[in-house]
C-alpha cells in the first residue's frame, strides 16, 4: 500500500544518537517472543500476585484464635534521614531522638482539633474495635517501620505489609482507617476486599528528607483529617531553594487537594528574614471530596481491580471482549497505559460496576480469546492513564545476521550495540504502533482532523477500509459508498466493538456534523483523547530529528532542559524547564540527556533556536496556527508536556544463544547450520517503546 510505504520511509528518516554498526534480526516472530509485564506506581510487576502481605491477621474481632503469623520485616527500601518522633514513640514503644521544635501558634489554630486532642480517641477506637493481640502487633509494626527507615546503610527492595484481616462492616473500616492514619501518620491503610492492610507511607519518608518528621508526622495527620477551612504551617523557613522544593513536593503529591502558599513571618526584617509555608484545602476539592464520599455511600460504586493477560490482541479490543461479557460499556474500565497487539503482555486494570466473583465466572470464556485475568481484587478507586512507573520487556531477536556489506565477527557486532545503547541511550522516539503501523489511515491523521474540528472527516478516516476482503473491510467500503450506518452496522462483526459503537451512534444521530461529534462520544475519553496525542506524537518526532540534524549532541542557546532528574517527563512542570543561555553554551553546562522538546499543547512552551521556528511552521502547514489545542465539543483539553530526546535502558541483561535444529541442504546432503538468536531483558520508563530501543541497538528499521 501506498500509504504504508511513506509510513516505513518516515520511520526510516529518524535519527541514531550512537555510532555503531548493528546487525538485522526478526523480532516478533511469534508473541511469546515478546513479552511485555507493566511495572506499578511501587516498581512492582503486575504479573505477580498481589495478595501476600508480609503480615498476616486471620480475624479482625476480639477471640481466643485471634494470633498474627509474623514474620522479619525484609528492611530493604526503609532508609530513612536520623529522625523519628517521640509522640510516635510513646505510641509504639520506638525510641528515637526528639526534635524539640514547636511551629507556633499556628499549629493550634490549624490541627488542633483533628490531632491531639482526637489521638485519645484514636487510640481508643483501635483499643475496641482491635483485639489486644492485633493491637499489640500493629503498633509492632509500626515501631518495625520507624527502625528499619532508621536503619544504615539504605538498602531497597520490596514494602513490608501488615493485614488486619477482613472486617466486613463498611463503617468499621472507615473508621479504622481514619483511626491508624490518625495515629500512624507514616504509614497508610489499603483496602482489599475488605481486607485492611497496613504500610509504610513512603511519601511521609520523602516529605522527611525535606522538614523535621515532627512537621511531616502532623501535616500527614491533617491531611487526613480534612478539616475544612483549617490550614498548616511549616516551621520558618530562610532557604528559597528549599521552600521551592517544600512546595514543588506537596504540589506534586496533592496539588489536587491541597495548595501551598509563601508568606514572611509578622516580624519580617533584614535581621530576621523568615517565610514561612502554609497549607490550604482547595474550595473545590473540599466540596468534591464531600460530595464524592456522600455518592459512595449513597450508590456504593464498586471497583475491581485485576490484571490482564493477553496474547495477540489489541488492547482495545480486549477491553470491548470483556465489556460484553460483562455487561458494562469499554469506558468502564480504566487502565494505566496501551500494550502491543503481537505479544504477551500484562497489564493492571480496573472495571467499574463489576464484582470480583463476576469477574472471576467469566475467566474460562475470555481464554478463547487469548486472554487471562488474575489478582482479581476490590479497591477503591480507578486508575488514570500514566500510573505506572515503566514496563519490563522479555524479547528474543532471531535470525541474527551481519549488516550488508559487513564482514566482522558477528558476535562482537552484537555485543557491541547491546553495550552501546546500555551506556549511551537511544533517541526516545514515539514507536510505530502508536500510529497505527501497517495500517491505510493513521492514527495521527484522525488526530489532526479531530483538532480541526473535521468531525465528518474524522469518522470518514476512522472507517476507511484496508485493501482485506474481509467481513470488516467490507462493511467499511460499504459505508464509505453509501454513507448507510444502519446497513454497515449490519454487516460489521460483533467483535469489532469501537466500529459498531460509532455506528449506532451515526445511525441515532445521522452523518452530519453534530451526528459525528455525538458518534464520537461513544468513545471513551481515554480514547478520544489518543488520537490527538498521536498527532503530537508525529511532530514530537519530526522535532527531535530536526533537532538533532541541526545541532547534533551539542547543547546550544535557546534549547529546553529539564533541571529535576527526578520527575517523570508527563509530570515535568513549566518551571522545572530551563532555557539555556548564551554563556551556559559556551560554559558546557548542560549535557545533551537533560534536552527536552515540548508536546504539543495549550500550556507549553517553545524552544528559542531554529527548533522554536520550525514548530511554528509545520503548525501553519497543518492548518493549526491558531490551534488553541482544547476541543470544547468533545470535551479534550490537551496542556502537552515535555519529553526527553534521549532514554537509557535499565536493568538490561542479555544471552546469546545458537539455534540447531534448522537442516541446510548443500550437495544432496543435509548438514545443520547454527543460527543466533539474542534473548534480551530490560526496563523502560512510561511512555518508553521497546521497539525504539531496539532500533537503536540493531540499527534496523522494522
Amino acid at each position: 500500500m501506498e500509504e504504508d510505504t511513506d509510513f516505513r520511509i518516515r520511520f526510516s528518516s529518524l535519527c541514531f544518537i550512537t555510532d555503531h554498526v548493528g546487525f538485522h534480526g526478526t523480532i516478533k516472530s511469534s508473541p511469546s517472543d515478546f513479552v511485555v509485564i507493566e511495572i506499578d506506581e511501587q516498581g512492582q510487576l503486575v504479573n505477580k500476585a498481589s495478595d501476600e502481605p508480609i503480615y498476616k491477621v486471620n480475624k479482625i474481632l476480639p477471640g481466643p484464635n485471634n494470633l498474627a503469623k509474623k514474620t522479619n520485616l525484609d528492611p530493604q527500601n526503609l532508609s530513612f534521614e536520623e529522625r523519628s518522633n517521640q509522640e510516635v514513640s510513646t505510641l509504639a514503644g520506638c525510641s528515637g531522638d526528639d526534635q524539640n521544635y514547636e511551629p507556633g501558634s499556628e499549629k493550634e489554630d490549624t490541627i488542633e482539633d483533628g490531632t491531639s486532642k482526637g489521638e485519645e480517641e484514636n487510640i481508643d477506637v483501635l483499643g475496641s474495635l482491635l483485639d489486644e493481640k492485633t493491637n499489640e502487633l500493629l503498633n509492632q509494626f509500626a515501631c518495625d517501620v520507624k527502625e528499619k527507615w532508621n536503619s544504615k546503610p539504605e538498602l531497597i527492595g520490596p514494602s513490608p505489609e501488615f493485614s488486619l484481616g477482613r472486617i466486613l462492616d463498611k463503617n468499621q473500616r472507615a473508621i479504622l482507617h481514619s483511626a491508624i492514619r490518625q495515629k500512624f501518620p507514616f504509614l497508610i491503610t489499603v483496602g482489599k476486599n475488605s481486607e485492611i492492610v497496613v504500610k509504610p507511607n513512603l511519601e511521609y519518608k520523602e516529605l522527611c528528607h525535606l522538614v523535621s518528621e515532627e512537621e511531616a508526622f502532623d501535616f500527614f495527620k491533617y491531611l487526613d483529617a480534612k478539616k475544612e477551612n483549617s490550614k498548616f504551617t511549616f516551621k520558618p523557613d530562610i532557604n528559597k531553594d528549599h521552600r521551592k522544593a517544600v512546595h514543588h513536593f506537596i504540589n506534586k503529591k496533592f496539588g489536587n487537594l491541597v495548595e501551598t502558599k509563601s508568606f514572611p513571618e509578622p516580624n519580617y526584617n533584614a535581621n530576621n528574614p523568615n517565610v514561612v509555608i502554609t497549607v490550604r484545602f482547595r474550595e473545590k476539592a473540599h466540596k468534591h471530596r464531600k460530595r464524592s464520599l456522600h455518592e459512595c455511600q449513597e450508590r456504593k460504586v464498586i471497583y475491581t481491580a485485576f490484571t490482564l493477560r493477553k496474547e495477540n490482541l489489541e488492547m482495545f479490543e480486549a477491553v470491548g471482549f470483556l465489556a460484553i461479557k460483562l455487561g458494562v460499556i469499554p469506558s468502564d474500565f480504566s487502565y494505566a497505559g496501551l500494550k502491543d497487539k503481537k505479544a504477551i503482555t500484562y497489564q493492571a486494570m480496573v472495571v467499574r460496576k463489576v464484582t470480583p466473583e463476576r469477574l472471576k465466572n467469566i475467566e474460562k470464556e475470555i481464554e478463547k480469546k487469548r486472554m487471562n485475568v488474575f489478582n482479581i481484587r476490590s479497591v477503591d478507586d480507578s486508575l488514570r492513564l500514566g500510573q505506572l512507573k515503566g514496563n519490563h520487556f522479555d524479547i528474543v531477536i532471531r535470525n541474527l545476521k551481519n549488516q550488508i556489506n559487513d564482514s566482522a565477527n558477528l558476535r562482537e557486532r552484537i555485543l557491541e550495540a547491546v553495550e552501546n545503547v546500555k551506556n549511551k541511550g537511544f533517541v526516545n522516539y514515539y514507536g510505530p504502533q502508536r500510529f497505527g503501523m501497517g495500517r491505510k489511515v493513521h492514527t495521527d491523521q484522525i488526530g489532526l482532523a479531530l483538532l480541526k474540528s473535521e468531525m465528518v472527516k474524522a469518522v470518514q478516516l476512522f472507517l476507511t477500509p484496508e485493501e482485506l476482503d474481509d467481513p470488516v473491510n467490507r462493511a467499511k467500503k460499504y459505508f464509505l459508498q453509501t454513507e448507510d450506518a444502519k446497513g454497515t452496522l449490519s454487516l460489521m462483526p460483533e467483535f469489532k466493538v469501537r466500529e459498531r459503537a460509532l455506528l449506532e451512534s451515526l445511525h441515532r444521530f445521522g452523518v452530519t456534523e453534530e451526528g459525528c461529534i455525538q458518534a464520537w462520544f461513544s468513545f471513551p475519553h481515554s480514547m478520544r483523547i489518543f488520537y490527538v496525542h498521536a498527532y503530537s506524537s508525529k511532530i514530537w518526532n519530526k522535532a527531535v530529528s530536526y533537532r538533532l540534524a541541526t545541532y547534533g549532541s551539542r547543547v546550544v542557546e535557546g534549547d529546553l532542559v529539564c533541571l529535576d532528574e527526578d520527575i517523570d517527563d508527563e509530570h515535568l512542570p513549566s518551571s522545572k524547564v530551563h532555557l539555556v543561555t548564551e554563556e551556559e553554551e559556551s560554559a558546557n553546562t548542560y549535557a545533551i540527556h537533560q534536552v527536552v522538546l515540548p508536546v504539543l499543547g495549550y500550556n507549553i512552551q517553545y524552544p528559542k533556536n531554529k527548533l522554536g521556528k520550525w514548530y511554528q511552521e509545520v503548525l501553519s502547514r497543518d492548518g493549526l496556527q491558531t490551534c488553541r489545542f482544547k476541543i470544547p465539543t468533545l470535551k479534550l483539553n490537551v496542556p502537552g508536556c515535555y519529553r526527553k530526546i534521549l532514554k537509557h535502558p535499565c536493568n538490561l541483561s542479555y544471552q546469546l544463544i545458537e539455534d540447531h535444529d534448522i537442516d541446510v541442504m548443500k550437495e544432496d546432503s543435509h548438514i545443520d547450520e547454527a543460527t543466533l538468536s539474542l534473548l534480551i531483558s530490560f526496563d523502560l520508563d512510561a511512555s518508553c517503546y521497546a521497539t525504539v530501543c531496539l532500533r537503536e541497538i540493531m540499527k534496523h528499521d522494522f
